[in-house]
């Protein structure tokens, strides 16, 4: 439900699109008798106020309920301005990161009593920039990795995992080798795990923010794809708990207060860079043994025109299934 929400601004072409919206496009749409499952939530304002009464959140599920659809996986307010802080930053910071990670839990378990929720992660990132953590890459990834651990043993305590979402715009996260190198840091592979997204792990190969772990260059053939890929999954891939199909053109792109992320297209751009349906497989191998139980299609940045059209939606439902089908959810 989050692209009705990242990047958009009140008073603009853009606004919030609300959860009420996103969830009648959800349950609208249909291929060949299928319909979406469930969706994955954003715990923040306008969509769900992270400080909900119990009454309040038992509303919320019943309503989605009621739609004939599920609540997978949850991404919690860990951002300056919401209620979390710089993961990096000042002992306030992190210690609002944590404090975000355990309201987030707290509305995971009172999903789950409901019976809405039955699986799923709690989707985390550094909450911070790549420049900023330049000033000290050593000492800001050490610092990232302990307030990591933090918010892992709350998640621990309420029997849910975290997943960091590997995106080049996010601080110790902006590259497969610094994602790499934060997850073992932080050793907790049991709690906290690795979000895969096929729109921005492709930018993990151009090497977007970090040119030094490029994989590919420019120009780049389909050998070329091949091994640079095998490579970025087999390092990533035993980590995977959480995984986003997506499309992506090989450029960056933001709005709002989001800025440089990975352009997620329709899955039927025509400038789209993957074979979505064929890279999902590398991603998705042994995917029950980690404990993953759906896929989820991200659409951060869609114009909300765009968003606004039931065939993006079928389009999209579409793309999913043969996902499904291609690797083992049937």
């Amino acid at each position: 439900m989050w692209p009705g929400l990242v990047g958009k601004e009140p008073g603009t072409d853009h606004p919030p699109i609300s959860l009420d919206r996103m969830l009648e496009l959800t349950a609208n749409a249909e291929v060949d008798g299928q319909k979406f499952e469930g969706v994955d939530l954003f715990l923040f304002h306008p969509h769900t106020d992270p400080d909900a009464s119990d009454d309040a959140i038992h509303g919320m599920a019943d309503k989605i309920a009621s739609k004939g659809l599920a609540v997978g996986s949850l991404v919690a307010p860990v951002w300056p301005g919401t209620v979390g802080g710089s993961a990096m930053g000042s002992e306030q910071d992190r210690a609002n990161f944590v404090l975000a990670v355990k309201k987030a839990c707290r509305i995971a378990g009172l999903l789950k009593k409901h019976g809405v929720r039955k699986y799923g992660i709690i989707r985390i990132d550094s909450a911070d920039s790549p420049a900023h953590w330049a000033a000290d890459p050593k000492g800001n990834t050490k610092k990232i990795a302990a307030t990591f651990r933090e918010a892992a043993k709350v998640a621990a305590d309420h029997g849910e995992r975290l997943a960091a979402e590997g995106e080049v715009c996010w601080a110790a996260m902006h590259s497969w080798k610094h994602m790499f190198d934060l997850l073992v840091e932080v050793d907790m592979p049991d709690t906290l795990g690795f979000q895969a997204d096929q729109a921005h792990t492709y930018l993990y190969l151009l090497g977007v923010n970090a040119p030094e772990h490029a994989l590919l260059k420019p120009g780049y053939s389909i050998d070329d794809f091949k091994a640079a890929y095998t490579k970025l999954t087999d390092t990533l891939r035993p980590w995977t708990t959480d995984f986003h199909v997506a499309q992506n053109d090989g450029s960056v792109h933001g709005t709002g207060s989001h800025e440089k992320t990975g352009r997620h297209c329709p899955a039927d751009d025509p400038n789209g860079k993957l074979d979505i349906v064929k890279t999902a497989g590398p991603w998705l191998r042994g995917a029950d043994s980690r404990g993953l139980k759906h896929i989820c299609w991200d659409g951060c940045m869609f114009p909300n025109a765009m968003l606004e059209n039931q065939q993006t939606w079928n389009t999209i439902l579409g793309t999913m299934i043969k996902v499904r089908d291609a690797h083992g959810w049937n």
